[in-house]
């Protein structure tokens, strides 16, 4: 019985271990350069495994364009003061960040700020 039990046990922790290496490193994401942007917030999604922030924004032709920040999980942004209504949409934020690689509107937040520099969800 004992050994059955340790190899469910190494089974376990080998499909966690797999699981947790399929999980998306910050290899998508520019580290070398901080952006940020000003726009509306379209929609503030509390999930798991990461929250987002649906952001419009004018592009420099005046278009808006939609970008897709991705955040923590919630539990991390609870613990900094975020909650499922801190960002509402049509809010005026600004959002430094580290964008995509490839581009694409979108890229992991750093830091939300209200038009006038005051930190949001950052337990300050």
């Amino acid at each position: 019985m004992r050994k059955i039990m340790a190899g469910l046990a190494l089974m376990g922790a080998t499909l966690a271990a797999t699981a947790a290496d399929a999980h998306h490193s910050f290899g998508m994401f520019d580290m070398s350069k901080e952006v940020t942007i000003t726009g509306k917030v379209r929609k503030f999604q509390w999930t798991n495994p990461h929250s987002y922030i649906q952001l419009v924004s004018k592009d420099g032709s005046g278009k808006d364009v939609e970008y897709s920040m991705e955040m923590g999980a919630p539990m991390y942004l609870y613990a900094r003061g975020w909650r499922p209504a801190t960002l509402k949409a049509g809010m005026d934020i600004a959002i430094t960040y580290h964008p995509l690689r490839n581009g694409q509107p979108g890229g992991v937040v750093m830091d939300v700020t209200t038009p006038d520099g005051k930190a949001i969800g950052t337990n300050k």
